[in-house]
């Protein structure tokens, strides 16, 4: 019963946690742009994508799954979205300190529950009449 009725805050934070993780690093990209394609060309190795491609849709998916995490709007997708760009940022940075490894396995994590039990009755998802049915 108390389970129940802390789940949805559990769900809310790690929306807002994990959100503000990503979105400062999409901001940071963003501030510095010719740094971050001098990142993504000398330092990341993201497979199959040109450097400015990754840079461009990394830091898209920074800016902008972040905002749909937190509103819970189709934060399934939005969740699934950012385990995307953890995912590669892990496979990218081919010699990551354990403790940065250790933190994109915590993010995922988190990012894992929201995708398998979705963002919570406190989410745009989580309000409308079918939601009841959403959320068993």
């Amino acid at each position: 019963m108390l389970a129940e009725a802390l789940q949805p805050l559990a769900q809310l934070a790690a929306r807002l946690f994990v959100a503000q993780v990503f979105f400062l690093a999409g901001l940071t990209k963003l501030r510095d742009w010719e740094t971050t394609l001098l990142l993504f060309t000398e330092e990341y190795r993201v497979p199959l994508l040109s450097p400015a491609v990754a840079a461009v849709l990394g830091t898209a998916g920074e800016v902008l799954l972040p905002v749909l995490l937190v509103l819970g709007l189709g934060g399934r997708v939005a969740a699934l979205g950012l385990s995307v760009v953890n995912g590669v940022a892990v496979l990218s940075v081919p010699e990551m300190p354990e403790p940065a490894f250790m933190l994109h396995v915590f993010w995922g994590s988190l990012l894992a529950g929201l995708v398998l039990w979705g963002p919570g009755r406190w989410s745009v998802d989580g309000s409308g009449p079918t939601s009841a049915r959403v959320q068993d």
